[in-house]
């Protein structure tokens, strides 16, 4: 098979676990309709765990720590009986009691989602330790990680594996560095300069490389914004005045010019990602190579975040805006669905905004919906976040507890890769 199939079919695989918790480009009719799971008490949604079982759940704690939310000690306990032995995880495993066959059953996005998850639920050090040991064993000798072991690094797995040490606290050039690679630099190694082919995608950043050279991805390049800014899907809400303004890769005549560290990296991919929405009228379109040439809800949503993280207010605010609208579909995306309706929170949560009200819907309500009842539950009042961002305080009903929660996501920042990763929802 050539090189380039190799890399598609490759690809094609990775991309059904985040297509069935987040796109509706590729989703299969079988995970996008709400059918019945299999029985699995504490799971988060309806639809068939298969791919997206760890990861849909892992969002969700991320998103609810991000609204002071405690999920059930039910919920928690199903992620941390994902886990295999060795410390991974699989997309889903439907019988916890039998042994994780290493080579096809666990995966890198799913591990460092999985501990991002649960660093945000906190209480669960050893399951975070162990996710991280595995990570770090099943580093690629280039620093990089690949969807599953002995896969090529691709920039989505190592984002989310970056992410899930950022949600542990732990500096991945320290902790990470693998024969004398940092893995921070590694994924700089994906991102198209100003010898990009089209002048669009100079910033963007690849999903992998292959024989064609570099090519623009927009999952790869939103989950990549966030990690070049060490940080994962959980991060904190923008101040009211702060909205850094959005420079986009400088080329000044030089076709060989690079972003010339990890700030610089994360500025050009914001550029990059504004441009690419604004050409399209406020969203991104799917990543998967074949995928229909309609909006993403899903990758719109990751932008959304990573330019949050940014400090990027208006331009945030942007894609947001076309979520809300009626024309987008993106209620009716994410009805019942907890890891859709959680990167839409995270996104919301970061800009600035209210999850609590997304164009008249409560998207928090919505997501503990899909699962057991959070261990508290009040109404009535605002919480201190909410109250930083409105200043016109209304009465609403809120999840009022002590939260816990670790930033990357928790704690991903991450895009959580969206391959067996569109694992990643």
């Amino acid at each position: 098979m050539a090189p380039s199939l190799v890399v598609h079919a490759r690809r094609g695989a990775a991309v059904l676990a985040t297509a069935a918790a987040l796109s509706t480009a590729v989703a299969p009719a079988a995970f996008a309709d709400g059918s019945p799971s299999p029985a699995a008490p504490g799971l988060y949604g309806t639809a068939d765990p298969k791919f997206d079982g760890v990861f849909r759940q892992s969002l969700a704690f991320m998103a609810q720590s991000a609204v002071s939310v405690s999920p059930a000690k039910q919920a928690v306990d199903w992620l941390a009986g994902q886990q295999c032995a060795d410390g991974g995880f699989p997309g889903y495993r439907a019988d916890t009691g039998k042994a994780c066959d290493p080579k096809k059953d666990e995966f890198t996005d799913a591990t460092a989602a999985a501990v991002q998850g649960l660093a945000a639920a906190g209480g669960r050090s050893d399951a975070v330790k162990k996710g991280l040991d595995w990570l770090k064993a099943h580093q690629n000798d280039d620093g990089g990680w690949g969807y599953q072991a002995g896969s090529p690094s691709d920039a989505n797995s190592t984002s989310i594996a970056l992410g899930a040490f950022a949600a542990a606290g732990q500096d991945p050039a320290k902790e990470a560095a693998k024969g004398g690679k940092n893995p921070a630099e590694t994924l700089l190694t994906f991102q198209l300069g100003c010898d990009a082919k089209e002048e669009g995608e100079r910033g963007a950043f690849a999903y992998l490389k292959d024989d064609k050279g570099l090519r623009a991805d927009n999952l790869a390049s939103a989950a990549a914004a966030l990690a070049t800014r060490g940080k994962g899907y959980l991060v904190e809400p923008l101040k009211k005045d702060a909205d850094r303004p959005v420079k986009p890769l400088e080329c000044s005549g030089d076709n060989q010019a690079k972003p010339k560290d990890a700030a610089a990296s994360a500025e050009a991919v914001d550029g990059y990602l504004v441009a690419a929405m604004d050409k399209n009228g406020g969203y991104l379109l799917p990543s998967m190579p074949g995928a229909p040439a309609k909006p993403d809800q899903g990758n719109t949503a990751d932008a959304a975040l990573a330019l949050a993280a940014g400090g990027h207010r208006a331009a945030a605010e942007k894609p947001l805006k076309w979520l809300q609208s009626k024309e987008s579909g993106t209620a009716e995306w994410a009805k019942g669905q907890p890891g859709r309706l959680a990167k839409l929170i995270l996104a919301t949560d970061a800009a600035g905004g209210n999850p609590h009200d997304f164009a008249g819907t409560d998207l928090v309500e919505q997501l503990n919906a899909t699962g057991p009842a959070p261990e508290k539950k009040a109404t009535g009042g605002m919480d201190k976040k909410d109250e930083e961002k409105d200043d016109d305080s209304v009465t609403i009903n809120v999840w009022w507890i002590v939260g816990v929660g670790l930033a990357f996501g928790a704690g991903i920042g991450f895009l959580i890769s969206g391959r067996k990763k569109k694992q990643q929802l």
